[in-house]
């Protein structure tokens, strides 16, 4: 019996082995990657750099005027006044429409509606000369452009945000970077930038790390199934060369070559050392990479939705009652990129958003200074849920749950302002709820689902440890090291699967020859 499960355990491990290592082998030489180049993305950062300041000289239509000239019936969820489409200031209104029971809202961009500030026109299909004007003033003066055609996806627009701008329309910017841009179909606005460079690493990191190559075509319904599954092949594979190396491995005394190992071809030898040494990094990053894929939705828990309505304390109605846009850029002087209408903790407000990504909060009416009140928000957060609040927390640094990461990463890319506070709701999901108190929006949410999800992915993934984070080159020196020994430990079984394979191969020909030629003779 013990014969049979020892070679049970080897044949389990050197076929799938054979089968797998070369992915296991691909997802760590891109992980390295994508440490320093991620997956393509356009960070809220980034698209207020670009836009065009708004001046308050401009003839720019009051707010309620451009919503009337258009034909465009209230409330909203929100509006945005923004150099954002064709180069040129336009009222971008989001309508305040509900997604039915058991379905999500609309992506943003969907329901949107583009209407000129200065003509009041609602803004028709997006064509090429639209595109290419929005590329233009993304991109600077004297830059070359050449439309490139429209898209649904390709390689680096797989993800779901973008599903409200689709179509998606490419440009090909002349630049030194030799930037690809997408616009959006629906409002015209820049959505996704990619340079050259960053999209050839790509093929060498995010693309082929997370098997993008099963996406965008016959074998995108099944991608999910096939992540999944292959790294629970790849766990077995690893656990079984783990319980077959430390059986084959003499601790205390030595083979007749001397050696620990009973190996004698280097490829095996080291195969061997290294699997020993990496075993646990190894499925530790296999199983942490199933994980970010919340396999059959394993982190989901029924947690009752947020009522943000809560901090918003209405719908957002615009009067005549407001003040002007050209006044509001006056008061807020300085290089406004964006204004955005909201309605907040009962209140309309006007968030002024700046070129380097700093908001300034006016009353809507007055069109003066209004910052949201702590003590307001605090008072209002207790009602997002329906649940008695253990306790809220200020965060004035971050911790093990609420923390920044480079934009490029997997996990950055998103504001982490502070100081922000935490909800602690005594729920049946343990439910927390982080809220910027200068904004009074919610930033997200953690219940005992997705906290497990932190661990289990973030912590054990990308090694999301604070401490370690803010000790870098620390984190770079300490996660190459690991996966290059991780990367060879796969090498090693790719070439030992490759020439397993080979000898089978050429001795099934071998044997099928002199068959042959032994009928031919009889």
């Amino acid at each position: 019996m013990r014969v049979r499960f020892k070679r049970w355990l080897f044949l389990t491990h050197r076929w799938l082995g054979i089968v797998t290592c070369a992915f296991l082998a691909m997802w760590f030489v891109s992980g390295v990657v994508m440490m320093y180049v991620g997956y393509p993305k356009l960070t809220d950062s980034e698209r207020l750099a670009h836009l065009p300041t708004l001046r308050a000289g401009d003839v720019l239509l009051h707010p309620v005027q451009a919503l009337a000239a258009a034909g465009v019936t209230q409330p909203l969820r929100e509006l945005r006044l923004a150099a954002a489409s064709g180069g040129r200031p336009v009222y971008i209104a989001e309508p305040d429409t509900k997604a039915p029971a058991g379905r999500r809202p609309a992506a943003r961009g969907r329901d949107s509606i583009v209407i000129d500030a200065q003509s009041g026109l609602k803004l028709g299909p997006v064509d090429e000369q639209l595109v290419l004007k929005s590329a233009a003033a993304y991109a600077g003066d004297g830059v070359g452009l050449r439309y490139a055609g429209a898209i649904e996806e390709d390689a680096f627009t797989h993800s779901r945000a973008l599903d409200g701008h689709r179509p998606l329309h490419t440009v090909k910017v002349a630049d030194a970077a030799r930037t690809l841009l997408y616009v959006s179909g629906r409002t015209g606005e820049v959505v996704r930038d990619a340079p050259r460079s960053e999209r050839l690493w790509n093929y060498a990191g995010a693309w082929i790390h997370w098997l993008y190559p099963f996406r965008g075509n016959v074998f995108d319904p099944y991608w999910t199934d096939i992540v999944n599954w292959l790294s629970i092949v790849c766990i077995a594979v690893a656990l079984t060369g783990t319980v077959v190396g430390v059986m084959r491995w003499r601790f205390s005394r030595v083979y007749r070559s001397g050696s620990h190992s009973p190996y004698a071809g280097k490829m095996m030898k080291w195969h061997h050392i290294t699997g020993l040494i990496f075993a646990a990094v190894t499925l530790t990053w296999i199983f942490s990479g199933l994980m970010s894929m919340n396999p059959w939705k394993v982190f989901d828990v029924k947690a009752a939705p947020l009522k943000t309505e809560v901090l918003r304390g209405g719908t957002l109605q615009l009067g005549k009652d407001l003040a002007s846009a050209n006044d509001l850029l006056a008061g807020a002087g300085g290089d406004v990129r964006e204004l955005k209408w909201v309605r907040a903790l009962g209140q309309t407000k006007v968030f002024a958003r700046m070129g380097a990504g700093a908001t300034a909060v006016f009353d809507a009416q007055s069109g003066r200074p209004a910052p949201i009140g702590l003590d307001a928000v605090r008072a209002a957060v207790p009602g997002l849920m329906g649940a008695p609040v253990s306790r809220i927390e200020t965060l004035t640094a971050y911790d093990l749950y609420y923390y920044a990461r480079d934009s490029h990463t997997m996990m950055g890319g998103s504001e982490k302002p502070l100081p922000i506070l935490r909800i602690v709701f005594d729920d049946e999901a343990r439910t927390w709820v982080h809220v910027d108190p200068a904004t009074g929006t919610v930033l997200g949410r953690l219940d005992t689902g997705k906290r497990a999800s932190r661990w289990l992915f973030a912590m054990l993934h990308s090694w999301d440890w604070p401490p370690l984070l803010t000790r870098r080159p620390l984190w770079d020196v300490v996660l190459v090291i690991l996966s290059l020994g991780g990367a060879a430990l796969s090498v090693t079984g790719v070439v030992i699967g490759w020439r397993r394979l080979g000898f089978k191969l050429r001795h099934a020909g071998a044997k099928y020859t002199h068959t042959t030629a032994r009928d031919a003779v009889n």
